[in-house]
């Protein structure tokens, strides 16, 4: 039987980058005990880092108070080894880098490291959670948490339930989702799930646009927000995810659905390929260099 959403009170942040720790944040946020963890001590520093950038802003702002600030931190730690950080966790949220072959062999460790009850959940935004939960001894427990970037700003959760997770486990998910200021959607196992699948096409069709000089980067955006308010443009977003990924992505969905509207467009395979990665790099379809 798997923990309670109630019954959270310790999690296992693995992944310190952008994704992690921004969940690690929120999480801790929420009063839990967070351990983050990450292969790479450094990766582990620079998480705890954004962490404490992240609050700072957020003071500045006017959003988060001192207090609230210092309770984060003393809520998270950080460790560079996967068996501390599952050790007697009730949740385990995995956020490593979008590679069935990574996640898989992390949830093979996981398994042999957390406890039989503990909530498994990865962060995948697109890859097959029956696939992952292969390497999962009693898989039922196994269950998606898709969060958006930035994690402690986005409200959304994209909750996958897999052939085998319990309805219980699912339930556990989107209560605490929710627990954590969260708005959840629940959604079957199928390539893209709902967001990455429809969000793909929309910047997929959006680079062929600029690839084919239908209008700029930015009049392609302008179009989105203003035409159909959306609150960012195709292009930006990618650009904010990360050229890569949204690539990484597109070659996956492109495979598994084998529609011509996932087919990576060259211009996207050839920015890639010189470095223009977006927001993370400096340049994509922005200039980010000054931000």
């Amino acid at each position: 039987m798997s923990a309670l959403a109630d019954d959270v009170r310790t999690v296992a942040v693995l992944g310190a980058g952008t994704m992690g720790h921004g969940i690690a944040q929120v999480v801790a946020a929420a009063g839990c005990a967070v351990r983050m963890y990450d292969v790479d001590e450094g990766a582990v520093e620079r998480g705890l880092a954004l962490v404490r950038a992240n609050l700072e802003k957020g003071i500045a702002r006017e959003k988060v108070t001192e207090a609230e600030r210092d309770g984060v931190l003393e809520r998270l730690a950080g460790t560079s080894s996967l068996a501390e950080a599952a050790d007697d966790a009730d949740l385990v949220i995995e956020a490593a880098p979008e590679s069935l072959e990574l996640k898989t062999r992390i949830f093979g460790e996981v398994g042999k490291a957390a406890r039989a009850d503990a909530i498994l959940a990865t962060n995948t935004s697109s890859l097959s959670i029956a696939r992952i939960a292969e390497a999962v001894p009693q898989p039922e427990r196994f269950v998606g948490m898709h969060f958006f970037n930035p994690v402690h700003i986005m409200a959304l959760v994209e909750v996958v339930w897999g052939p085998q997770t319990s309805d219980e486990t699912t339930d556990a998910a989107v209560a605490f989702a929710r627990r954590l200021g969260k708005e959840p959607i629940v959604v079957k196992d199928a390539p893209g799930f709902a967001s990455s699948r429809l969000g793909i096409v929309l910047g997929m069709e959006a680079i062929r646009m600029v690839e084919q000089g239908v209008a700029s980067a930015q009049d392609i955006d302008k179009a989105m927000e203003l035409g159909y308010r959306h609150p960012m443009g195709p292009l930006k977003l990618t650009d904010l995810v990360g050229l890569d990924v949204r690539l990484g992505i597109a070659e996956y969905l492109h495979g598994a659905l084998g529609s011509e509207a996932f087919r990576p467009p060259d211009l996207l395979r050839r920015m890639v390929a010189e470095g223009k990665l977006g927001n993370k790099s400096g340049r994509g379809f922005y200039d980010w260099s000054r931000e």
